[in-house]
């Protein structure tokens, strides 16, 4: 049940009155509750001089629907650990809607996987293209900037369960390379 919590009692500091303190248990929750939509429109002031967004634009919205997804998940302030991989496969224009949705793919204790695509609608016509995807890793932390355990994610459709299974894969070769990386 969602939000349970299970009370231990503790010594009363007053005659006849006993004291609770609710430890929270951690749930699993499923990636829909996760899911994150942001829009943007496309402004002159992030374009380059050919007129397309800069990548590092996309890039930041990208970072930003992520977190979103991620925070929604664990409820609690998340960090950037990582971004996995991003690819993209057609410019944004200036007037163009971007487009971005991320959901929370799996969770490994105090970590999560987020994946972001983005897609780019023109406006006047309705037209959408899938423009970049990306894998990020976030953290979830307390206010002092440790790290908490986050809730379990919940795959229910198939295409969840495909993407919390390449996520293990992914989560796995990262720590290969930090491994060599790092001897």
């Amino acid at each position: 049940m969602p939000g349970a919590s299970v009370h231990r009692q503790l010594p009363a500091t007053q005659a006849g009155r006993r004291l609770t303190m609710q430890t929270p248990q951690v749930h699993g929750k499923p990636v829909r509750a996760s899911q994150s939509d942001y829009s943007e429109l496309a402004l002159p002031n992030d374009a380059n001089v050919l007129g397309n967004v800069l990548g590092g634009k996309v890039m930041h919205l990208v970072d930003l629907a992520g977190a979103m997804a991620a925070l929604r998940h664990a409820r609690t302030p998340v960090v950037t650990a990582s971004v996995d991989y991003m690819n993209f496969l057609h410019p944004v224009h200036i007037g163009q809607l971007i487009v971005l949705r991320s959901s929370v793919n799996r969770v490994f204790r105090t970590s999560m996987e987020v994946g972001v695509k983005v897609w780019v609608e023109d406006l006047l016509t309705g037209e959408r293209q899938h423009t970049s995807s990306a894998y990020l890793t976030f953290v979830a932390v307390d206010t002092a900037g440790n790290r908490v355990p986050v809730p379990a994610v919940i795959p229910e459709t198939e295409e969840e369960k495909r993407r919390y299974e390449e996520a293990l894969r992914r989560r796995e070769y990262r720590l290969e390379l930090r491994e060599r990386s790092h001897p």
